[in-house]
């Protein structure tokens, strides 16, 4: 395949996203397929950019939740074309993570973007939901034996519950890895309440959390 075809195709998987047109996210993932480019590639230089942009279209209010759904119906009209490909060379799930907003907090837009990578990189997914109370993290952590944590807020005052849930994750299993994010936190903040990672966007979770669960997997 040549460079233009191949710009050519990841641009019609995510322009498909942000016009949430499943057809054309479907068209697009079988002429990927059919023309032998990666999978993978195809998910997060294609479908995976297109809803990162319709985040953004979002945060600006140009789109809505409507439009969101819609965005992320197309974007796994691609994705179940592409993903059983991907497990064919990543045979083993990534790991497992429990996701969701913290108590008093209902902004699920960011969370939800980041649970659709998590899901097309291959990790099983625990999602909480939004507005979760503090303690369901620890005993969803304990229950499942995920690897990582994920914590979100929108809001200052929501995002200090975060320190409460990592002091009990710690006391009841220290090796679990912790990633917050969410617009109100930063580094300064991730190394205060003693998480592990931060992650600013969606693509930064998910490389955050690929690298713990490598260093999980060598201890």
């Amino acid at each position: 395949m040549t460079p233009e075809r191949e710009q050519e195709l990841l641009k019609k998987l995510a322009d498909a996203v942000v016009n949430y047109d499943e057809d054309m996210a479907r068209e697009g993932a079988n002429e990927a397929i059919a023309e032998g480019m990666e999978p993978r590639k195809a998910i997060f230089d294609g479908l995976v950019v297109g809803m990162q942009e319709c985040g953004r279209l979002y945060e600006i209010q140009e789109y809505f939740v409507p439009e969101l759904l819609m965005c992320a119906d197309a974007m796994y009209a691609g994705l179940d074309l592409l993903r059983p490909l991907l497990q064919k060379d990543d045979s083993k799930p990534r790991g497992q993570v429990v996701m969701g907003v913290v108590q008093g907090d209902v902004h699920d837009i960011g969370k939800n973007i980041v649970k659709m990578m998590f899901d097309a990189a291959g990790f099983t997914v625990h999602d909480l939901g939004r507005d979760v109370p503090l303690e369901k993290f620890v005993e969803e952590q304990i229950k499942t034996d995920s690897e990582i944590v994920a914590l979100s807020a929108m809001m200052t005052t929501t995002m200090l519950g975060m320190r409460s849930i990592i002091k009990m994750i710690r006391e009841r299993n220290p090796k679990a890895k912790i990633m917050i994010g969410g617009a109100p936190v930063s580094e300064q903040i991730a190394s205060m309440f003693g998480a592990d990672g931060y992650a600013k966007d969606a693509t930064n979770a998910l490389k955050d959390a690929i690298a713990m669960i490598s260093s999980l997997k060598d201890m």
